[in-house]
């Protein structure tokens, strides 16, 4: 399906005056970033860019959705020939998913002329924007999880696509599973779920409900306990399951006093491997607040689709270069710098990371403990090959969120983990 009309109609406008007065061919560098991560967060983590590389690929522009612009006013006859034949012929380098960022961290940078490369300008901040502020809020919950597993369950809280990119970005941020089957065919992530109230109630007690659920699925089952007395339904659970249930879930209440009784009356019936699950419009901070709780796993959905309260990470895609001309945007309250950069991250010699490097130079080396970030990702239109998995992506995340300061960590408002620093050139 083409991405061609997941645009904003002033990239046809610029298209058109840019080529009627000859503009168009300029080479051109277009830069993603956000000036500032969102309030309270201490760091961002990339997300999305497989999906980013997709639609530059799917972006085309087929005869009848030509002829429908052509209809409506919005494009004059030499912008509809261009579009007809249009191709992104031109390179793209950025952070690689699972990359943590800062403010001004150059996270994408798109190379061509200034006709193929702005018309990209909607679809990449679209996505990016949303997959990238998906991912830091999970990032938070998983951290604030101290390595216990959650389960994405946001489906129902967000548009219908939303979920499936909400869901794959959640589970790069180091969700174990999502309820979202769409998210399992696209991109292979794993799935769980079991039952809602609607079935408990759909039979004549809880007893039947959870009896049918057993026979079905096994003792292994995880059994929702909390449509009635959870006490009770905690008894009903290990009588029908027997001492091997799998888990039982609690999705209302005071959780962290419930999942203290729940674990002392499971053992009491002698189901001391049964785990116990919680949800209910959990966030970071609800997470953080149950980690002294013998809760054994979560269930998080709203705050995870809708970004905890950030949803989207304020990117921006801006013009740095003309012709290799560094030229910005430069207003009281949006500064922008000009030139292409390149952007290192700095590290102590035990591995936590110090500062964001931003260097307006193309093609600078890393020093002494600097990690160089970008990498090639699409040459002369073309996707490089051997671009990370949404599993090796999981591990980057794993392994960077390593190298922050503990400070970096906390979920109380601060500056950014690391500074970032802007510099002319080495």
């Amino acid at each position: 399906m083409t991405t061609a009309l997941l645009t904003d109609r002033y990239e046809l406008t610029m298209l058109q005056s840019a080529l009627r007065d000859g503009t168009s061919e300029r080479r051109c560098v277009f830069e993603v970033f956000a000036r500032r991560l969102p309030d309270g967060r201490r760091y961002g983590v990339v997300a999305g860019t497989a999906r980013v590389l997709d639609a530059i690929e799917d972006f085309r522009f087929d005869a009848a959705t030509i002829r429908d612009l052509r209809e409506d006013g919005v494009v004059d006859e030499r912008t509809a020939d261009y579009l007809a034949d249009y191709r992104f012929a031109g390179d793209v380098d950025g952070y690689p998913e699972g990359e943590l960022y800062f403010p001004y961290s150059p996270v994408l940078t798109v190379s061509g002329t200034f006709a193929e490369a702005v018309l990209l300008e909607t679809v990449v901040l679209s996505v990016l924007n949303h997959d990238c502020a998906i991912a830091s809020a999970a990032a938070r919950m998983v951290s604030a999880a101290g390595g216990r597993p959650i389960i994405e369950m946001g489906s129902r809280r967000t548009h219908e696509r939303a979920a499936v990119a909400s869901a794959r970005a959640a589970y790069l941020a180091g969700f174990t599973s999502t309820s979202n089957l769409e998210a399992a065919r696209t991109y292979g992530v794993p799935t769980a779920g079991t039952a809602a109230h609607a079935f408990t109630l759909l039979h004549d007690d809880e007893r039947a409900a959870f009896a049918a659920q057993v026979a079905a699925l096994g003792p292994e089952t995880t059994l929702l306990v909390d449509t009635y007395d959870i006490t009770r339904g905690i008894e009903l659970a290990v009588e029908v399951a027997g001492p091997m249930l799998g888990a039982v879930r609690i999705d209302s209440g005071d959780l962290g006093v419930l999942a203290n009784h729940a674990r002392a009356q499971l053992d009491g019936l002698g189901a001391t491997s049964t785990r116990i699950v919680v949800s209910g419009d959990l966030d970071e901070f609800s997470i953080a607040a149950l980690a002294a709780t013998p809760v054994d796993a979560y269930g998080a959905g709203t705050a995870v689709v809708t970004g905890s309260g950030a949803p989207t990470a304020g990117m921006v895609y801006k013009l740095v270069e003309v012709d290799g001309r560094p030229v910005a945007k430069r207003s009281e309250h949006k500064e922008s710098h000009g030139g292409r950069k390149t952007a290192f991250r700095a590290h102590k010699p035990t591995g936590t990371a110090v500062e964001e490097i931003v260097v307006s130079t193309a093609g600078a080396e890393a020093g002494q403990g600097e990690r160089l970030l970008q990498r090639p990702l699409v040459r002369a239109g073309q996707r490089e090959a051997g671009l990370p998995t949404l599993a090796e992506s999981r591990e980057h995340l794993r392994a960077a969120m390593v190298t922050l300061p503990w400070d970096g960590l906390k979920l109380s408002k601060g500056e950014p983990a690391i500074p970032t620093r802007l510099v002319g050139g080495r």
